[in-house]
């Protein structure tokens, strides 16, 4: 300091530097060494994906359910079912944005929003298939889901190596995410205790890392999740419609060296 300054400026002083950096945007995540990225959706049309409906089948989309606006990928959720890669995908990181519509519909309608993006996908086309979860769901995102015979070790947050989670033949169990509080299933629900989401009609971030058999999860550019030895190990990458209004941007996929 150039010159001194009163105890109680000082502490003014604290608290203003405290609120610039609260207020200041966090920091992407850094993508491990990469090789060029692969752009999933361009921005135009879907023409980069199949899909897959309940009761519809595939590439059939009578009532469309996924639409591009803007540049964006709105799903209305008014229906289950998904846009699935044609490649499958092992050593990748995958980053993209989501934010929350209005609308639920069918089964989730007045509970809690739901969605996901699942890796690893492999076996039929079928509502669900065995794959792994990213999932996004209000007060929930972060967690992890095993679907139809996927399986996945967890890792503690301090490092340890948890239990081995097995998804049981057409259902699936989770690895909750960390730090994660108990939030009634209702439509916009948050997180008591442990929320990674922004509010409601906010873009949020999420980062997959899926490097060496080691899955790690990010939301907001925060750690809420990893796992070990995953089974499958690889496959194709799947973006859901399960009953609640979504949108997605800003997909991108680096393959990993």
């Amino acid at each position: 300091m150039p010159f001194p300054i009163k105890s109680r400026t000082i502490k003014q002083a604290g608290c203003l530097f405290i609120a610039i950096v609260a207020a200041l945007p966090m920091p992407a995540q850094k993508i491990p060494p990469h090789q060029a990225p692969v752009i999933l959706f361009n921005g135009h049309d879907l023409s980069t994906f199949d899909t897959f409906i309940r009761g519809e089948g595939l590439n059939s989309d009578p009532n469309h359910i996924f639409t591009v606006e803007k540049g964006i990928i709105h799903v209305s959720g008014n229906g289950f079912g998904y846009l699935i890669t044609r490649d499958s995908y092992k050593d990748f990181c995958l980053t993209a944005d989501f934010k929350w519509g209005e609308g639920t519909f069918l089964d989730r309608h007045g509970k809690a929003r739901d969605s996901g993006i699942l890796f690893n996908v492999q076996g039929e086309q079928k509502v669900w298939p065995r794959s792994i979860e990213f999932q996004i769901t209000e007060g929930g995102t972060g967690d992890f889901w095993m679907t139809d015979g996927a399986a996945l070790t967890g890792i503690a947050k301090d490092g340890t190596t948890g239990q081995r989670v097995t998804g049981p033949p057409g259902s699936a169990l989770s690895i909750p995410r960390y730090n994660k509080g108990v939030a009634p299933n209702v439509t916009g629900t948050r997180d008591p205790t442990g929320e990674v989401e922004k509010p409601h009609g906010q873009w949020n971030h999420l980062v997959l890392i899926s490097q060496g058999g080691h899955i790690r999860q990010y939301v907001n550019g925060k750690l809420v999740n990893q796992g070990t030895n995953p089974f499958p190990a690889e496959g194709k990458i799947l973006f859901q419609s399960e009953g609640a209004e979504v949108y997605f941007r800003n997909l991108k996929l680096y393959p990993l060296k």
